[in-house]
């Protein structure tokens, strides 16, 4: 049980208090439970992660907080929410939805996993932040306007008196998750749900996220219930945690203790699943010395792609001045090796695959592909080398077409290609693709959305590997799974990769990731390759500060070496901020 504490308005005990939660889904196949007889508590002053794999009902359990279950849900159980002015608490579950309004925003509110999503499009920040002010106090529109920018400024937008008036599209990914916590902080709740707020968050704006909800707990004493899978983040920023598993508690200890001392075998499967830095080392060693025995041989591996001096520049629009994106990057790929592209948003990973794969021109400099120039190449001259190219997209939610079957999606290369007349006709390969990706034959008559995120990559890298590709492209391929599947799309793929000898360029923001899977490892800075090597030259001796500050800032699964690092991380940072 959570000790009873005094927060800075003088209540007493736990901000939240579940006990025996059942939520439960009415669907065409009867009652689906969700939530299974659910017990948590929240301190004031607290972080409680909740921890587990897609599907364990974390979300659910903290939506339930909000009274934000649909219609198709049935509760029961008691969620006692303490009032944020002392009064009583409100039991959740027993309140009609004219009260859930009331406590939404004022007593809790919550960070949604996706900003781009929870931010309205045609509406400035500064006005959706004010819209909570206006919804429950009497402030005047000025003051709501003054508020807006106080709390942007709070939260770490720079000039928040000018970008009060900027629309969601004018932030970057890390600046819009700001954003939404300004719009959950605005009221001073005692309690804040943060559902996966740092998915997909480069490292470095990831340790910026997880400096400002510290901030919230230390300096504002507000409480924070934490639904993530990334355990490095758990280890950074809580100070308990429960570990959900098919909708029940299976365990809840301090953070250390859990990282320390687990005791459930499902909570040390999950911490078995994190990939750390130095991990992939023996593998990628391996690697190497097959190819320097093949190589003594008297085989030599082909250029599969050659940058020189790589130049990609968007041209300007309304008379302004284009953007270099890629500024004089020079790299090789050879057969069968895979490299690693690291780097944070807008350092130009994304804008180099799509440029080896035809869809991005290149302005300046030189890239070969697959002994093809790519600068001023004409699409029907690269497009007999398409066949050869595979293309792994980060999210297969999008890439699917979701009125065509999985069958249907993974066929369409080949019928594309003309391997076959149709995807009746590829239906055998297809099955053989779906196998060889630990996919059952029958999951090819489902469709994308029956499916799980684990699922749909490994449908993804079927398709990906349709036509037998010499070059495969991976662009962020696992950044939003669980870290129980991740692992398991990352051992498929280091399989495939092994039997079926494929170039690949992995691109991605996890370090840990790409030291599993990568040969040699590229970091990428603003558009300009800073240091390039094997795992071990670039991530145990790093020489370029910012491959030493991309390293500070990923976290890992341990609290006690987690500490350690966000200290060097502050020295890092003081260091750059001392030579500006």
């Amino acid at each position: 049980m959570t000790e009873r504490t005094t927060d800075r308005q003088g209540r007493t005990g736990p901000v939240v208090d579940i006990r025996d939660l059942q939520v439960s889904f009415a669907s065409d196949a009867g009652s689906v439970k969700a939530v299974d007889g659910v017990s948590l508590q929240v301190a004031p002053g607290e972080v409680l992660a909740v921890v587990g794999e897609s599907g364990s009902g974390k979300t659910v359990t903290a939506k339930s907080i909000l009274g934000l279950l649909p219609a198709s849900a049935t509760a029961s159980g008691v969620v006692l929410l303490a009032a944020k002015d002392g009064g009583d608490a409100t039991d959740v579950v027993a309140v009609p939805r004219s009260r859930l309004r009331e406590l939404r925003g004022s007593d809790v509110a919550m960070v949604f996993q996706e900003p781009s999503t929870a931010l309205n499009p045609v509406y400035t920040v500064g006005w959706q932040i004010a819209e909570g002010l206006r919804a429950h106090t009497s402030i005047s529109r000025r003051d709501a306007r003054a508020k807006a920018i106080e709390v942007l400024g709070r939260v770490g937008i720079p000039d928040p008196e000018e970008r009060v008036d900027y629309y969601p599209h004018q932030f970057s990914g890390g600046q819009k998750q700001r954003v939404v916590i300004a719009m959950a902080l605005v009221l001073d709740p005692g309690l804040i749900v943060a559902d996966e707020p740092t998915t997909a968050l480069d490292v470095t704006v990831q340790a910026e996220i997880l400096d400002l909800l510290r901030r919230c707990r230390d300096d504002f004493g507000t409480s924070i219930l934490l639904i993530t899978h990334n355990l490095g983040v758990v280890a950074d920023l809580s100070d308990r945690v429960a570990v959900m598993y098919a909708g029940e508690v299976v365990e809840q200890a301090s953070t250390a203790e859990l990282f320390a001392h687990p005791q459930q075998d499902y909570t040390k499967k999950l911490l078995a699943a994190v990939p750390y830095v130095g991990q992939g080392r023996a593998k990628t060693a391996a690697r190497a010395a097959a190819r320097e025995a093949a190589q003594a041989g008297g085989t030599e591996p082909a250029t599969v792609v050659e940058a020189d001096g790589l130049r990609i520049t968007y041209p300007g629009r309304l008379g302004r001045a284009g953007f270099t994106a890629v500024d004089g990057v020079s790299f090789r790929l050879r057969s069968g090796e895979v490299l690693g592209l690291v780097g944070e948003s807008g350092s130009g990973k994304t804008t180099i695959g799509r440029a080896i794969a035809g869809l991005t021109k290149v302005t300046g400099g030189s890239l070969t592909v697959l002994g093809q120039e790519m600068r001023g190449v004409k699409e029907r001259t690269f497009r007999p080398h398409r066949r050869d190219i595979g293309f792994v997209f980060q999210d297969p939610a999008s890439s699917f077409n979701p009125l065509l079957t999985i069958a249907d999606c993974v066929a369409e290369p080949l019928v594309v290609h003309g391997r076959a007349d149709d995807p009746r006709a590829a239906r055998q390969r297809v099955d053989e693709l779906l196998e060889a990706v630990q996919l059952p034959r029958a999951y090819g008559d489902r469709y994308p959305h029956e499916l799980s995120g684990g699922q749909r990559q490994r449908a993804s890298l079927a398709r990906a590997l349709a036509l037998d590709p010499t070059l495969l492209i991976a662009d962020e391929p696992t950044s939003a799974l669980d870290v129980s599947v991740q692992a398991r799309v990352l051992e498929l793929f280091a399989e495939l990769q092994a039997e079926l000898g494929f170039a690949c360029l992995f691109i991605s923001h996890d370090l840990a990731v790409v030291d599993l899977l990568a040969d040699r490892i590229a970091v990428l800075y603003r558009g300009r390759l800073v240091e390039e090597g094997t795992g071990e030259q670039v991530l145990e001796a790093p020489e370029h500060p910012y491959t030493q500050r991309l390293l500070a800032s990923l976290p890992v699964p341990d609290p006690v070496a987690q500490s350690a690092r966000r200290a060097e991380l502050a020295r890092i940072q003081a260091v750059a901020a001392d030579r500006r």
